[in-house]
């Protein structure tokens, strides 16, 4: 179980402000967002920062990624994707009964669901290169149907 980080941006009091279940599933999730940039050699660096008051992973080849919980919906949280792309659409027609959406901007996690970690790495590696290709149809990903 990864710990919770401590890279003097603010992330591990986020962390910390989060219940101990939720908590334990948003830095699994930050263990695979940082896992999977290191395997994709063209990612790189990863900046692990605060957005809107949120974990958030930045990268040169991709769009940011964001971890977020809400009080007012203590029993999920998300991975956010800025709306702006087309990630979350692509992410609807490669998982649509594997995953759950919230508009074009999130996947939903409960956390009473096992985390699906094959179809998260597969969307996080795309929104962690979306730059090279965002010009493609699914972002170049195939469906897994």
């Amino acid at each position: 179980m990864p710990s919770t980080p401590d890279t003097g941006t603010g992330v591990s009091a986020v962390f910390e402000t989060y219940p101990p279940e939720i908590r334990k599933r948003t830095i699994r999730l930050r263990q695979l967002v940082l896992d999977t940039a290191a395997a994709l050699a063209e990612v790189g660096e990863v900046e692990e920062t605060l957005k809107w008051g949120e974990p958030s992973y930045v990268t040169k080849t991709g769009s940011t990624i964001r971890l977020g919980w809400k009080a007012s919906r203590p029993d999920e949280h998300r991975l956010f994707f800025h709306c702006g792309t087309k990630l979350v659409g692509t992410f609807k027609e490669l998982y649509p009964d594997t995953l759950k959406f919230e508009g074009n901007r999130a996947i939903v996690l409960h956390k009473s669901a096992d985390l699906p970690i094959a179809p998260l790495k597969h969307c996080i590696s795309l929104a962690l290169t979306y730059h090279r290709r965002k010009k493609f149809p699914l972002q170049g990903a195939m469906p897994h149907h």
